[in-house]
């Protein structure tokens, strides 16, 4: 029966339908996973900026001078060598030096061409000029520009004396200087009569006024004062005049290439009883060189105390030789005027010199020639003058006068006197406090204090001494 059929088939219908209903359904295909993005790089840190610091150097490189001039320049260079080096960074910039070397000839005029020339440039500071002559002049141009400068061999007071406070110098000026030659040559060389010759020159002239007032302050008398010029070969005028004013002492305001061959002159006049001194122009090799046999027995003075006495004189007169040859004289002066300027910029953290020029007039800075500090005219403080003579061809150290060194030195002999009177002291007190048994440990220490005294003074003494022998060695290299 057809009939019958139809529900059955709609009775499966029904229960399919059910079984959808109820739940069973098509499971989703699974979806790919998304994929993971790459960290992003790193940024790359931006290149810190580079600046270069120019800095000037004069003196001269040409003439009469030009062994003092390049041995000035090695000086610098070797400091901005080092420098370099070291990979400095100021103000958040790596920091370059260069160094901008100008001949002035020794003369004034160049002398301020060259200034305003390194002003032109830009220059962060100035190292020089080598001569006061030419430094004076050159001062106020610096001054007007705002540029710091710091010479290591420029000595007339004039120069710090002009109310410029962009002028400093690290060694000891002709004021100091001169004082102490003058009473050198009446205390030590028993001077009665002086004869005095100079250069004309802001150096050699200036120089020659200080000797002549400590001279008469003694109340010797000066028998001639005569001059010349720092180009002149023939002194057979001047000393034939001195010649019959017999003076015990013969001094020069000058430098070297005239120095010389004055005391050969000297000689060959018949001055054999007259004693020649001059200054730190003079204090060289070739002072030696020209003079010849006639330099034998002379003397000078240099400001500062021998390189061996130097805080770091071995080291640098060790690099310097081995890099330059001989070290002519103003080379460690020069040296720490670059790492003065240094220092400045670091602790103002700017190489500009608006910023960094008031960081110089607080240096306290530990250099190759001193402990360089500056009073309020920009002046070294402490500054010391060292005596030397020519024996056997080589200028020998006498001894050092003057300055911080010496007063160190006999602060410490005084202190160490004073400990021994202490200890004594002490256990005198001691032995009074605790009757006998104390005694005698007082006496003990009262052995072991003065034992310890006596010590320090002679550990005072003997490093004075010292340090004046083992400069010998690195005179003798001059």
């Amino acid at each position: 029966m057809q009939f019958s059929r139809v529900p059955s088939i709609t009775l499966a219908v029904a229960a399919a339908l059910a079984l959808i209903g109820c739940g069973q359904k098509e499971e989703p295909k699974p979806q790919a996973a998304a994929p993971v993005a790459a960290p992003a790089p790193a940024p790359v840190p931006a290149p810190k900026p580079e600046v270069t610091v120019k800095l000037g150097h004069v003196a001269p490189l040409t003439g009469p001078q030009a062994h003092l001039g390049k041995d000035n320049e090695n000086g610098a260079r070797m400091a901005v060598d080092e420098l370099n080096a070291q990979n400095l960074e100021i103000g958040g910039a790596k920091v370059k030096f260069e160094l901008l070397a100008e001949d002035d000839q020794a003369d004034p005029k160049q002398g301020t061409i060259v200034a305003q020339k390194l002003v032109d440039a830009k220059v962060n500071g100035v190292i020089g000029h080598l001569n006061s002559g030419t430094t004076i002049p050159a001062s106020k141009i610096y001054f007007d520009a705002g540029i710091p400068q710091i010479s290591g061999s420029a000595t007339n007071p004039k120069y710090t004396q002009q109310g410029f406070k962009t002028a400093f110098r690290v060694m000891a000026n002709d004021v100091q200087q001169g004082k102490i030659l003058g009473e050198y040559a009446v205390k030590q060389l028993g001077a009665k009569s002086v004869a005095i010759i100079d250069d004309r020159s802001a150096y050699g002239q200036g120089l020659a006024d200080e000797f002549k007032k400590a001279v008469e302050a003694a109340g010797v008398k000066i028998v001639a004062n005569e001059f010349t010029n720092d180009k002149a070969t023939d002194f057979a005028a001047i000393l034939t005049k001195i010649k019959s004013k017999k003076p015990d002492v013969v001094f020069y305001g000058g430098m070297d290439a005239q120095g010389g061959p004055m005391a050969k002159q000297m000689k060959t006049l018949g001055l054999k009883n007259a004693k020649f001194l001059t200054g730190d122009g003079g204090c060289t090799p070739e002072f030696i060189k020209l003079g010849g046999e006639a330099a034998e027995g002379q003397y000078c003075s240099l400001p500062g105390v021998p390189l061996e006495s130097m805080p770091g004189g071995k080291a640098f007169g060790d690099k310097f030789t081995a890099k330059y040859g001989q070290i002519q004289l103003y080379a460690p002066y020069v040296y720490d005027a670059v790492m003065v300027a240094a220092d400045a910029m670091k602790r103002a953290n700017s190489v500009e010199p608006a910023t960094y020029l008031p960081e110089i007039g607080k240096t306290s800075y530990q250099g190759v020639t001193a402990r360089i500090m500056f009073d309020e005219l920009g002046d070294l403080k402490g500054g010391s003058v060292s005596m030397y003579q020519v024996k056997a061809g080589k200028w020998s150290y006498l001894e050092t006068l003057g300055g911080d060194v010496m007063a160190a030195a006999k602060d410490a002999v005084a202190e160490a006197k004073e400990a021994v009177v202490e200890a004594v002291k002490a256990t005198g007190e001691a032995a009074k406090a605790t009757g006998d048994a104390a005694k005698e440990m007082a006496k003990d220490a009262a052995k072991e204090g003065v034992k310890a005294g006596a010590e320090a003074v002679k550990g005072a003494a003997d490093a004075t001494r010292g340090a004046a022998e083992a400069t010998k060695a690195a005179v003798e290299k001059k």
